[in-house]
């Protein structure tokens, strides 16, 4: 699949979206439901569902599918839905793709498998099974820092001969190893940042946008930074990104998703507290991000 500068597989700006849960900790369908919509207004192209920010270790496949099945309905043709659909496990992520699929939605999203920290040939023939067993795009999410495990440069050229393999999540946080991917890959595999403090340089040199976290709060202005870099206006892109660079910290001051649902619980609506292993947080974060989103707001 070959990609022009306006054609893009799902757009220039994802949320990683979080899944709300009620005062009892079970899923919010409804707060999923709103949830979405108001991203898609805010200026995001698509949602994904179930990923690292959707807390995912947490959720049940059963859990996952009503969530994909929820988003869907939700965001009908708005804009694209992403579901999360790795595991650690080939045959589960084959399964749960399969059930996506037929839950309606635009692409899925492969994480490395964690934790068993497979060899280079693993990851080739783990994420061709879900590639396989796909109808719609996926994207490989390379995030080594979470998973015990990077997918190299020459893997993930050899995945970008698959039809169905179009897009890399980069949540690697080198530079280098991003323009190395571009240079091996080319047209075949579109590059989204999986790190929005790194966005704009990696637009820079090559990637298409983003895959982001702090848009659940900003963005417009998100939106605006990756509109104006994908048109070369870099001064403008330069700007905005340094109005934001103190929100995108902030986002990350305790584990993804601990701030920014603290934050969508004081600013927005309730989203509920996170599962265990994971905490709420705590009031010096929760007034950084707020102070942080005060000044990007002002882009």
């Amino acid at each position: 699949m070959k990609r022009s500068d306006m054609d893009t597989p799902f757009g220039r700006v994802l949320t990683a979206m979080v899944t709300p849960f009620d005062a009892a900790g079970a899923i919010d369908t409804q707060g999923a439901w709103d949830l979405a919509r108001h991203l898609l207004a805010e200026g995001s192209d698509g949602v994904v569902v179930a990923g690292t920010t959707g807390e995912s270790p947490t959720l049940s496949a059963d859990e996952k599918l009503m969530l994909f099945r929820t988003v869907v309905e939700a965001v009908g043709d708005r804009g694209v839905v992403i579901a999360g659909t790795g595991t650690y496990d080939t045959a589960e992520s084959v399964h749960l793709t399969r059930q996506a699929v037929a839950a309606g939605v635009h692409g899925v999203m492969a994480v490395t498998p964690y934790y068993s920290r497979p060899p280079q040939q693993g990851l080739i023939e783990h994420f061709t099974a879900i590639a396989d067993a796909s109808e719609v795009p996926v994207i490989v999410y390379n995030i080594p820092s979470r998973t015990g495990r990077l997918i190299e440069v020459p893997t993930l050229a050899r995945l970008a001969a698959h039809p169905r393999i179009v897009a890399v999540k980069d949540a690697v946080g080198d530079l280098a190893f991003t323009t190395k991917t571009a240079e091996a890959c080319g047209d075949r595999l579109a590059i989204y940042s999986g790190d929005d403090i790194l966005t704009l340089p990696m637009m820079s040199v090559g990637a298409v946008g983003v895959v982001s976290v702090a848009s659940h709060l900003a963005g417009p202005q998100i939106a605006a930074m990756v509109r104006a870099a994908a048109e070369g206006a870099w001064d403008e892109a330069r700007r905005l990104h340094l109005r934001l660079a103190p929100l995108f910290s902030a986002c990350f001051l305790e584990p993804n998703p601990i701030p920014v649902k603290a934050a969508l619980d004081a600013l927005w609506k309730p989203v509920g507290r996170p599962r265990l292993p994971l905490v709420p947080a705590s009031a010096d974060t929760l007034a950084a991000i707020t102070a942080a989103l005060a000044l990007a707001r002002e882009a």
